[in-house]
């Protein structure tokens, strides 16, 4: 495209560029390379088009372009709640902030007025708890109102928050929480899930007795059960409040994220106030095109790092639709009914949803009104050429197909569409504007049409501060910087076209090298998960025996035909895709945002102790990791088919 779509912020970011910097770019790619190219430049003007409150001013923009250790915006303060309560310039007291729907209680509508209210009422509140500058607030809740609130109320204050959903098991939550030793935990008694109620006050009680920091816990009202001994949200926000944000440093901490805690203990990941200011006002802008009125509706936990993506909707006046609950009750079409419904123009999902949708025939567009869509953004894994086929036959060309790959890691997209970019299908569309992305060989050079590691060879605002409790930064520069030096390694293995799109293949610590051939764990489940008998699959290399194992879960009424396995695989893909073992499986261990445990599986084939590699209370369905500890045990060719 020659000029970015007329209405987009995008246009109005590049006419900005033309009127008040005298730059102009001809197509995306030109763009993209200017961001960077000119760090300063680029990040200078992100901070003034989208107009940045900062209280003290920057000195520079980047202090020393080096990583690990860049200082972004040295000298400015601001605070990332002032932004996202107040909104842009032009909000008013009555737009819409949150719509919150929950299968626990009624639906919910608030204002902005009523969101800055809740707001200072819960920072007056948290400030009569002792909460400090630097003191940690977190979250045994689901994604509620009062969790955005309380998230909030605590970053006004420079207090550091850190989330988990309260699907998690107590063991999950501690081996979180415990890393950042919290004074406050903000908690519910249970939810309601589909038709189920789940009560979690044992799990709170446990949580609440491996916490030895905790001085005091908050109860919100929701669900069954409760929680003995806390203090009741109704007087946590009891007394009326002026609204106020401490300024603090461009890289004071603001959240605590955490990975999946799949192969060894879950990293706190520091992000802070400036970084994921700048960065979701970038992204959330230039990529998914948020505007002010807009309404985005991402079905997430509080423990996914897309819960605060989805938060970051405020910075830019748009509102957030929030769900709790089971996302398939009563049906896979409840939550299309609820982007009508809540009249969405942003829609995230994962692949696997959007192909269930597909595989049952089902026609959000026609069955239902969703005018308002502008936007359908998928991310989590890899989105089959499927799927991309279905949203277009199903939605209007008006509507926006926006697949992207990022990472808790820095909180946002690395590589993903935009409003400015050719979809492509089976693939992303190219690089994300200011992350300088490429594909290394395992000698550090640049690959273009073949696979390789995903690098980022430049700073980026929202790379981590630091991991909590690594003084000396070492943990972080292992996990990042130890194969190439100076250049970040994300961990994905991908292939970047000569035109500047990208295939992910999986991750890069999953990768089969089978007999000295690399291959991409999506590869094998893009075909595998088209044919109908396969609801879903794992596959791992095992390098010893150089044993290339198939797990498949059965889709319901169907049998398992190997032959027609290992045909479609040769056909799509090649004879060395060829598994020496189809095993079936009654389920394949997933983390609770979705991703398959291809490393924790390989290592449990090759004796690791099941505990030592994956809390299965932080897992979708903690008995998934069984059938690979039996086989383990057994050393049997084969499986019991599961009852």
């Amino acid at each position: 495209m020659a000029a970015p779509p007329e209405g987009t912020v995008t246009a109005a970011f590049v006419d900005w560029l033309a009127r008040e910097r005298d730059l102009r770019f001809d197509d995306y790619d030109a763009l993209q390379r200017w961001s960077v190219s000119d760090l300063d430049g680029f990040w200078s003007a992100i901070a003034a088009f989208f107009a940045v409150p900062f209280h003290a001013a920057p000195r520079t923009v980047l202090e020393d372009r080096v990583m690990p250790g860049a200082v972004w915006f040295p000298g400015a303060t601001l605070n990332y709640a002032e932004r996202a309560v107040e909104g842009p310039d032009g909000t008013a007291d009555d737009d819409v902030a949150l719509l919150a729907y929950s299968q626990t209680r009624d639906d919910q509508v608030w204002h902005r007025g009523e969101l800055r209210d809740a707001v200072a009422r819960a920072r007056a509140g948290l400030q009569r708890l002792g909460v400090r500058r630097g003191d940690r607030v977190v979250a045994y809740a689901p994604n509620i109102p009062e969790t955005v609130i309380a998230h909030l109320a605590a970053a006004s204050l420079g207090a550091v928050w850190a989330s988990c959903a309260p699907e998690f098991g107590a063991r999950s939550v501690v081996d979180r929480f415990a890393q950042i030793e919290p004074t406050v935990l903000l908690a519910v008694g249970g939810y309601v899930f589909g038709d189920k109620p789940i009560d979690r006050t044992d799990e709170v009680a446990a949580v609440r007795a491996a916490l030895p920091t905790l001085r005091h816990v908050v109860e919100v009202p929701y669900g069954p059960g409760s929680v003995p001994g806390a203090t009741p949200w109704s007087e946590l926000v009891g007394a009326p409040a002026a609204p106020a944000y401490d300024p603090v440093p461009f890289d004071h901490p603001l959240v605590v994220l955490f990975s999946s805690g799949t192969t060894g203990p879950p990293k706190a990941i520091v992000h802070g106030h400036g970084g994921i200011t700048v960065e979701h006002l970038k992204n959330h802008g230039l990529a998914w095109d948020v505007r002010p009125g807009d309404r985005m509706l991402w079905f997430t936990t509080t423990a996914w790092m897309m819960w605060n993506a989805l938060v970051s909707g405020l910075l830019h006046g748009a509102a957030l639709i929030l769900v709790d609950g089971n996302p398939l009750h009563p049906d896979l079409g409840w939550q299309w009914r609820l982007a009508a419904h809540a009249r969405a123009s942003h829609f995230g999902s994962s692949p696997g949803f959007l192909m269930a949708c597909r595989g049952a025939g089902l026609h959000p567009a026609a069955d239902q009104d969703l005018a308002p869509l502008r936007q359908i953004c998928v991310a989590g894994s890899p989105l089959p050429p499927e799927g991309y086929r279905w949203v277009a036959a199903e939605f209007s060309p008006d509507v926006l197909l926006l697949v992207g790959s990022g990472g808790t890691d820095v909180c946002t997209g690395i590589v993903q569409g935009g409003p400015w970019q050719e979809v492509v299908e089976g693939e992303i569309s190219g690089r994300e504007l200011g992350v300088d992305t490429a594909a290394f060989d395992e000698h550090g050079r640049e690959v273009v049409g073949e696979r390789g590691e995903l690098v980022i060879r430049s700073p980026m605002p929202s790379m981590p501060l630091s991991f909590w409790g690594d003084a000396d930064g070492s943990r972080l520069h292992a996990a990042y910087f130890d194969t190439y030096p100076g250049v970040w390694r994300h961990g994905d293995w991908v292939r970047f076209s000569p035109t500047g799109s990208v295939v992910v293949s999986g991750r890069s610590d999953a990768t089969l090298n089978r007999g000295g051939v690399r291959l991409g764990t999506a590869e094998f489940y893009s075909v595998v998960e088209e044919l109908p008998e396969v609801a879903d699959s794992l596959v791992v290399h095992l390098e010893s025996t150089d044993e290339l194992l198939l797990f498949v879960v059965p889709a319901p009424g169907h049998e398992i035909d190997e032959a027609r396995i290992r045909a479609a695989l040769r056909s799509a893909l090649s004879p060395r895709h060829l598994p020496d073992r189809i095993h079936r499986i009654a389920a394949v261990p997933r983390t609770r945002t979705g991703k398959k445990l291809e490393v924790p599986a390989k290592r449990i084939l090759l004796g690791a102790d099941p505990d030592a590699v994956a809390s299965r209370d932080s897992l979708v369905d903690p008995a998934a990791l069984q059938a690979f500890v039996e086989l383990a045990r057994s050393g049997s060719p084969s499986l019991r088919s599961p009852r």
